[in-house]
C-alpha cells in the first residue's frame, strides 16, 4: 500500500506570527518607545534642575503657630541685608494676606526667602523665577533666588486657602540701586503708615 500525503491546504489559516518571549511585536515596539520616551524626560528634568536652577523648597524649622508673630524676625517681617548684596526676606501667608505686601531688592540681590503661616496651609510662588513654595502653618519654608533682572515680579497664594484667596498676592521690585531700593522701601512703609492712620 502506497500512503500519499496530502499537500497543505492553500486556503488554510495563515501561519501564526512567532511570538518572542510571550510578547506581541507590536506591543514590543510600543514598550521600547515608553522607555526611550521615560529615559528622554528623566535627562530633561535633570538638566533643567542644574541649568536652570530649580530647587526643592527646604524646612527650616518649626513655630508655634499661636505666638511666633510675637517673635523676631517675624514681628517685623520685611528684607534685611545680611551681607553685601544678600538678603533675607521674612514673608507671613495669613488669611487672606502676605505681609508684607512688598518686597523691594536692588539688582543682583541674591535673597533668601522665608515664609510661614499661622493659620491655614497657602502656597507662595514668585512669577518669572523659580521660587515656588507650600507654606505649612507652624513650619518654615525657605528658598533663595537671584534677582538679575529690573522689573516686578508679582507673587500669589498658589493654593486655594479659602473665600479670598484670589485677594492674596504681592510683589518683588527690582530697582537699579541700593538707594533707589531704601527710598522705594521708605516709601511704601509711609503709605503703609498713612493707610494705618486713616482706618
Amino acid at each position: 500500500m502506497t500512503s500519499t500525503i496530502d499537500p497543505p491546504d492553500a486556503s488554510g489559516p495563515p501561519p501564526e506570527t512567532k511570538l518572542s518571549m510571550g510578547i506581541d511585536p507590536v506591543e514590543k515596539a510600543w514598550m521600547r518607545i515608553s522607555i526611550a520616551l521615560l529615559v528622554v524626560f528623566a535627562g530633561i528634568i535633570t538638566l533643567a534642575g542644574f541649568t536652570m536652577g530649580f530647587e526643592v523648597p527646604g524646612d527650616d524649622g518649626e513655630l508655634d503657630p499661636a505666638t511666633f508673630l510675637t517673635e523676631e524676625p517675624w514681628a517685623s517681617p520685611g528684607l534685611r541685608e545680611i551681607a553685601e548684596g544678600e538678603y533675607e526676606a521674612y514673608v507671613i501667608a495669613r488669611a487672606w494676606s502676605f505681609e508684607p505686601r512688598e518686597l523691594v531688592v536692588p539688582l543682583g540681590a541674591k535673597v533668601t526667602i522665608y515664609v510661614s503661616s499661622p493659620d491655614l496651609q497657602h502656597g507662595f510662588k514668585i512669577t518669572d523665577t523659580n521660587i515656588n513654595m507650600q507654606v505649612v502653618p507652624g513650619q518654615v519654608s525657605t528658598l533663595t533666588h537671584t534677582f538679575d533682572e529690573l522689573g516686578e515680579f508679582p507673587y500669589i497664594c498658589n493654593e486655594y486657602c479659602g473665600t479670598a484667596h484670589a485677594q492674596m498676592y504681592g510683589t518683588v521690585t527690582v530697582v537699579a540701586s541700593l538707594d533707589e531700593a531704601e527710598d522705594a522701601a521708605a516709601d511704601t512703609q509711609a503709605d503703609t503708615a498713612s493707610e494705618g492712620d486713616g482706618q
